[in-house]
């Protein structure tokens, strides 16, 4: 019995040995090995495949040097400095192992007063200094070879959902250094628009900051202004991106002309309507002038292709809510935040992205000419219809009001690919100065000369490709970002993917598009569609009956006004007949009685859409407590049966 006893705790004392010794081993094979379960949608947490390409392209180690302050801090924002130091470290590590040997990472204290902290302001990594005065470092240092050199300074934790971006677009400059170079043309102050003393002292707001947009493409492009008057486009630009191109010249179409048919990119947001971003030359002392749209017309005609800037896209299913009278959200059927199945999901520049924010969009239509392809990147759906773009930007309830779904998917941004063909047949148009001769005027030999002196392109030797986009305010930092207040002061983050669309489109047109789903990732939009269509059917199921509604309290409106007018004679002007009385009395009531169910029926729509939004809020709360719930019964269940049985 003792034996027995003995044999008993020797095997239980070997077994729990054997089980810490398979432990610790099985830990220590597993630490070598960085590995993250990364459960969202998009896998924002795991490296992307436009990394790994990055990674692979490596021909020669680069080296990553983080400077993280590890001395102890107390302070809220140093706690919340030191947890994302760590996500920092864990995503490093995936890259080291992505890279096979090709990234060195060194990781530094760069504590006060010493070398270490010197060395940081050497490689350009700046401090954020905290409440108690210390300064807190997190900033990496990459490097390439003897003099390549990049530096992301500091690591905010409100660029999160960047971080693998950044990390990846500096590792692609330090072994890419030679950039290419994007012109930008725009009569909008994209660049920033310096203080002007006058308006100072008038108390207005003294200059611009460059938007956010022409800050990201420096990160990976050469930039370069083009100006609105330019007849030819520096050889140097790969890609021309032209924002709300108004009251362009014919001399610059032309200009745009021939770098296209040259071989030069294209990218163009047109604007019906520039609600947001353009007071006609900002003209503040004089007031701002009416706004106006932009086109391209000879180039679009050429191409087969009309944009109408009068009228603008209105789609009751990706409709906007803007604040209304008195703060209240009001619903904007011409503001469109478009969702994935708006987007051209097989394109690179569309297929990463969540969403779209239009404001006031325009759309493309007609037949491409002989030789171009189109491809649709950007789409309404059939509950949508052309309004004016004036009455849009007054108030959206008319637009509702008066709507009828055309049955026709608007398409509000495009891709031609194919050889394109001159716009300009008869070479370089020539500025009408009144000193010059007329054409009829000239001799036939110098109209012979003339022409065999122009040079210019007629066709595209090889085939190129050009974006085109209903609209330009989604450019705009008040469209593409939302401020967060941290407790580094105001930060902005991409409050859709407008950036992330103008962006990947540059990317992919100069030729490497290998950043394009990293960055797309980091938009943290996500609307929910399927309640967006049980509100649009629920405003389809009412609207009817408001309109019904309205149109006959007018109506009575309207008769009450003709009886009020009406007279027998010039000394009898407001006195009316027993008849006339009777009738007053009878539209009034019809008209009270009309109002009245008009006000129950829009409370029901709002207390259908409260509900139907309470329905899913309770059902988000609640299925998972309950699934967990009812496996817990059935493990129960099962557990019985079995102890039963035995």
């Amino acid at each position: 019995m003792k034996n027995k006893s003995f044999e008993t705790i020797l095997y239980s004392t070997v077994g729990v040995a054997a089980m810490a010794l398979i432990l610790v081993a099985f830990n220590f094979i597993t630490s070598s090995l960085k590995t993250r379960v990364d459960l969202t949608k998009e896998k924002a947490y795991t490296l992307s495949a436009g990394t790994r390409a990055i990674l692979g392209k490596l021909d020669a180690p680069v080296k990553v040097r983080l400077y993280c302050t590890q001395g102890e801090n107390t302070t809220p924002e140093g706690v919340m400095l030191k947890g994302y130091a760590k996500e920092v470290e864990d995503l490093l590590g995936e890259y080291k192992q992505a890279a096979k040997g090709k990234l060195i990472i060194e990781k530094y204290d760069p504590e006060p007063d010493s070398d270490t902290e010197d060395s940081a302001h050497l490689d350009g990594i700046e401090g954020q200094m905290l409440r108690n005065g210390e300064k807190f470092y997190l900033g990496l240092a990459i490097s390439y070879g003897i003099d390549q050199k990049v530096a992301l300074p500091f690591l905010s934790p409100e660029r999160e959902r960047l971080l693998e971006y950044d990390i990846s677009r500096a590792i692609t400059q330090v072994f890419t250094p030679e950039k290419p170079v994007v012109g930008i043309m725009s009569p909008l102050p994209i660049f920033g628009m310096p203080s002007n003393p006058m308006m100072a002292r008038m108390g207005q707001q003294q200059g611009e900051q460059p938007w956010m947009l022409v800050n990201e493409l420096k990160n990976d492009f050469k930039v370069k202004r083009i100006a609105m008057d330019v007849d030819k486009i520096d050889d140097e630009v790969k890609v021309m991106l032209v924002v709300h191109p108004r009251d362009i010249s014919d001399k610059a179409q032309y200009a745009l002309d021939q770098f296209i048919l040259r071989g030069g990119k294209m990218i163009a947001f047109l604007d019906p309507l520039p609600a947001l971003i353009d007071t006609k030359e900002q003209n503040q002392m004089f007031g701002a002038m009416p706004n106006t749209g932009s086109t391209l017309d000879k180039l679009l005609k050429t191409w087969g292709i009309s944009f109408e800037s009068g009228k603008v896209v209105a789609d009751m299913k990706y409709m906007l809510q803007v604040g209304g009278r008195n703060g209240q959200p009001a619903e904007a059927p011409a503001i469109l935040g478009l969702t994935k199945q708006a987007l051209n999901n097989d394109d690179i520049v569309t297929s990463q992205i969540e969403s779209v924010w239009l404001p006031f969009a325009g759309a493309f239509s007609g037949t491409p000419a002989d030789g171009l392809k189109e491809t649709v990147l950007l789409k309404s759906t059939k509950e949508s219809q052309l309004v004016d773009g004036f009455m849009a930007n007054l108030a959206g309830e008319n637009i509702i009001k008066e709507f009828k779904p055309s049955g026709t998917e608007y398409a509000m941004a495009i891709r031609l690919t194919g050889k394109f063909k001159t716009a300009f047949p008869s070479g370089k148009p020539e500025e009408k100065k009144d000193e010059e001769k007329k054409d009829g005027d000239k001799k036939p030999e110098e109209k012979a000369a003339e022409k065999k002196s122009d040079d210019s392109l007629k066709e595209g030797k090889d085939i190129n490709s050009v974006i085109l986009v209903g609209d330009a305010d989604m450019l705009s930092d008040r469209v593409a970002l939302q401020p967060i207040q941290t407790l580094f002061g105001t930060q902005y983050a991409p409050a859709n993917g407008n950036l992330s669309f103008c962006q990947n489109a540059v990317e992919q047109l100069t030729g490497d598009s290998n950043l394009i789903n990293v960055r797309s990732r980091a938009t943290t939009s996500r609307p929910l569609t399927k309640i967006k269509d049980m509100e649009a059917a629920a405003n389809e199921r009412f609207q009817n009956e408001i309109k019904r509604l309205e149109d006959t309290a007018q109506e009575s409106q309207r008769k009450i006004n003709e009886l009020q007018q009406a007279k027998k004679d010039k000394d009898q002007r407001f006195i009316l007949s027993p008849e006339q009385q009777a009738e007053l009395t009878k539209l009034r009531k019809q008209e009270a009685e009309s109002n009245k169910h008009l006000k129950e029926v829009k409370k029901d729509l709002r207390k259908e859409i409260v509900s139907l939004q309470n329905r899913v809020k309770w059902i988000n709360i609640l299925a998972v407590p309950i699934a967990v719930a009812a496996s817990g019964v059935v493990l129960a269940g099962v557990k019985s049966r079995k102890t039963s049985a035995k």
